[in-house]
């Protein structure tokens, strides 16, 4: 039994380590419209209902001077490619998403995409509003060990190619 108490009180020290090595950072920001283009997006006509459609795309955010910083490293670029599925701007998606950073340092995320069309609740707004949320997969240099999740809500209108993200990530380094 004593036995026991010795071997939790070694295994609760070595994960204790563990924990306090994983320090945890949240930013959160917002990347307007302004700033964001799509580079390519293709529509296909599914045929089975009215509206829905399976769409491919790719998406850059290049962001200022005022970027946030993620580890030390300033993000310089955003870029996603994905898909979506969707009936009336309804329905889910995927993106896979890199970050690259001032110093060209990079890391890597792929989300799940839920989206809705915004005229539902807003018959005057056009367009659609997305939440996406999904694992940052490690990266390159600096950021080989990061670790974490990130989470976007936009609003955007593939037909006028605009899009406003606000995006919330929490990170972690290991070793």
């Amino acid at each position: 039994m004593a036995r026991l108490g010795i071997a939790g009180a070694v295994l609760a020290c070595f994960a204790a380590t563990g924990i306090a090595q994983e320090k945890r950072a949240r930013i959160s920001f917002v990347v307007p419209a302004s700033v964001t283009k799509y580079d390519a997006q293709h529509t296909l006509a599914v045929g089975d209902v009215p509206g829905h459609e399976v769409r491919i795309f790719q998406i850059t955010r290049v962001l200022g001077a005022d970027a946030p910083t993620i580890a030390g490293l300033r993000v310089k670029e955003i870029r996603s490619v994905g898909y979506s599925d969707y009936t009336g701007l309804n329905g889910p998606g995927v993106s896979y998403n890199i970050w690259t950073m001032e110093n060209g340092d990079k890391f890597f995320v792929r989300t799940d995409i839920v989206s809705h069309n915004a005229s539902w609740s807003d018959a005057k707004r056009k367009g659609a509003e997305n939440k996406t949320s999904g694992p940052i997969n490690g990266g390159t240099g600096k950021l080989v060990g990061l670790r974490g999740t990130a989470r976007n809500a936009s609003n955007f209108d593939p037909k006028s190619g605009s899009n406003e993200s606000r995006f919330d990530v929490e990170y972690w380094m290991t070793k």
